[in-house]
């Protein structure tokens, strides 16, 4: 016999080849790192607050559902650190930062710039620095600017505008970038 038919390839075997060739493919994918030993994907973020020096470190998603005690906590992080004052934090945000985390350092912690802001902290902007929106996205828990230590802001800028998930603005002498759920656009 020679080598091809001495090999004997019935259904069974077929598919069990080809399922664990989907498999390894799945499953070595960056995104989907997160997979847990009971098969369950968790979604899990690191923040490092840089006007409040808090850190947090939370699964705020499984298996696709929100864990809202989680959103809870990252909303308090993303608070405004000028008034205290707290709004509920997009969670299509939260799929961008974890898309970008997979694709930067899973477990690198991102540095908060600026999240909520109140309307009053974001008209107070307005009149000191300028490009601040005056209905900005800030102000409905649906931006966020950040900085990865360790990872170029422009490199970031760079993988966040590939990622078509809304809109990016860098903003190089302040050295972050500015990520939200809006329109996709870039500035």
């Amino acid at each position: 016999m020679n080598g091809i038919s001495s090999f004997h390839t019935d259904r069974r075997t077929f598919l069990k080849i080809g399922a664990s060739a989907i498999l390894t493919t799945v499953f070595t994918h960056p995104v989907l790192a997160a997979v847990g030993p009971n098969g369950h994907e968790h979604h899990i973020l690191s923040f490092y607050n840089i006007h409040t020096g808090e850190t947090l470190k939370t699964c705020y998603r499984s298996n696709g559902k929100l864990i809202r005690r989680a959103v809870n906590r990252i909303s308090h992080i993303m608070r405004d650190h000028r008034t205290g004052e707290i709004k509920p934090v997009d969670p299509r945000l939260l799929d961008l930062l974890h898309r970008i985390a997979m694709e930067v350092k899973p477990r690198a912690s991102i540095s908060i710039i600026s999240g909520y802001r109140s309307p009053r902290t974001n008209a107070a902007l307005r009149k000191v620095t300028p490009g601040v929106a005056r209905k900005s996205l800030h102000m409905e828990g649906r931006a966020i600017d950040i900085r990865i230590p360790g990872y170029q802001t422009t490199a970031l800028r760079h993988l966040a505008i590939n990622l078509k998930s809304g809109g990016v603005g860098y903003y190089h002498d302040s050295d972050f970038v500015h990520l939200d759920t809006g329109p996709v656009k870039v500035w």
